[in-house]
């Protein structure tokens, strides 16, 4: 299929990975479908560049956006909204073996763009790359979001209490902050000026999956998305730090929070309403 930034990240594991999709057709024929994409990693190790093995157990926490993406889509199928949907996930393990992928590396993603692979931890938004990029190929939706245990950075920035947002549609953002204010979850909106993609830039490839370290971490990761949605308006939300939880909140459990079900189903019916 052309996903070698997917097929990249699962070079280290024996588990075959997965490139899931769903459709939900509520709206008009032809009606062009909101898009929602998960980054779905099983379990990450991070690879060749190895997480500390400190709360590395938690780690299978980081298919919370897929899980996102599958728990609206059976809200969906539960509610039945007058709306065209695409679901994608892309999902594998990020593990470190004989074949696993290295610092270095270059891949090229579904869309044709290359990506010098500096870091193996920043595997998520390697496979989100692909997902987007196929999404907005095969699909031409409407609009995009999507869900992803991103980057370490947003917890520093916002800790447990909000998802950060990033997008390039002020329209579409408002959307969702909309849909945040309605349903309780949390977002704060992050810059996604035009410098901060330079920080991205690969002197051997067309782009690279980290910036410039601990500084701004949570953008960098946001912008490289941005590369692979093209003009489709699209919103990224990473919840990182909203995904899980070590304590009991007000409608959750400690654990897996379900972050961005609510949020969206509002969003969606919304949507749904006034179409």
């Amino acid at each position: 299929m052309g996903m070698a930034a997917l097929a990249g990240v699962a070079a280290g594991t024996d588990q075959p990975p997965k490139f899931i999709v769903m459709e939900y057709h509520g709206g008009k024929s032809g009606e062009a479908p909101l898009a929602l994409v998960g980054k779905g990693l099983t379990f990450d190790a991070g690879g060749i560049c190895i997480k500390p093995s400190e709360k590395m157990d938690e780690m299978k926490f980081d298919m919370s956006g897929g899980a996102a993406v599958l728990g609206i889509m059976e809200v969906v199928s539960r509610l039945q909204p007058k709306l065209n949907i695409v679901a994608a996930i892309p999902s594998t393990e990020n593990l470190l073996g004989g074949s696993a992928q290295k610092p270095g590396d270059i891949v090229k993603a579904y869309s044709g763009k290359t990506i010098e692979v500096i870091n193996t931890d920043a595997e998520g938004r390697l496979i989100l790359a692909d997902a987007l990029s196929y999404v907005v190929d095969k699909y031409k939706p409407a609009a995009i979001m999507n869900f992803a245990t991103l980057t370490g950075a947003v917890l520093i920035a916002l800790g447990h209490r909000a998802s950060g947002l990033m997008g390039n549609n002020d329209e579409f953002i408002e959307e969702v902050k909309l849909a945040s204010e309605k349903s309780g979850e949390r977002v704060w909106q992050l810059p996604m000026w035009e410098e901060y993609s330079e920080d991205i830039k690969s002197k051997v490839a067309d782009i690279k999956n980290i910036g410039k370290g601990r500084l701004a971490g949570t953008i960098a990761g946001g912008v490289f998305l941005k590369e692979f949605v093209g003009e489709t308006p699209w919103v990224h939300l990473d919840i990182a730090g909203t995904a899980w939880q070590d304590d009991d909140q007000p409608y959750t459990p400690g654990g897996g929070s379900g972050v961005a079900v609510r949020l969206v189903t509002t969003l969606i019916l919304d949507r749904a309403a006034s179409a």
